[in-house]
């Protein structure tokens, strides 16, 4: 397996995956749209994906991380905003190997940290951060204001 930085040539496959990311936290988005979303960040490069391929070049799964400035550390940071392996990869390392590009990744950069949020519910992904030394946040709590979608 290799884990690469996913580039406009990845666009297919990222789509997929990423369909399959958001059907897991039950969001159903039209293929289209998600398309159009990872070309913006492809392009605009507001954030960075890597892709993982099995060694018959199949995707298998990604990350995908912003950055961010940690506050309170005076220091930048990345935000592991996604992590999805299909699930005829799963329990094969192919989430531990993304999440380990990350933190080089991260490493690489200078970065003080990588913060991430899952949903309660998702206890194997839990349990993958928590063996790679990611720590549960007891100090802070997570709010969310939603906002009416703007005119285009």
């Amino acid at each position: 397996m290799r884990v690469h930085p996913a580039s406009a040539a990845d666009l297919d496959d990222l789509t997929r995956l990423f369909a399959g990311y958001l059907q897991f936290y039950r969001e159903d988005k039209p293929l289209a749209a998600i398309r159009l979303f990872l070309d913006a960040r492809l392009s605009r490069g507001d954030s960075l994906l890597f892709l993982a391929r099995d060694a018959q070049d199949r995707a298998l799964g990604f990350v995908q991380l912003y950055p961010f400035q940690a506050s309170l550390a005076l220091q930048p940071a990345w935000l592991l905003s996604d992590l999805y392996v299909d699930e005829c990869a799963r329990r094969q390392g192919v989430g531990e190997a993304l999440m380990n590009a990350a933190r080089a990744y991260a490493e690489s950069t200078g970065a003080c940290g990588l913060q991430l949020q899952t949903a309660k519910s998702n206890l194997a992904g839990q349990a993958l951060y928590e063996r790679l030394g990611y720590v549960r946040d007891d100090l802070f709590h997570t709010y969310w204001l939603a906002l009416p979608p703007g005119d285009d």
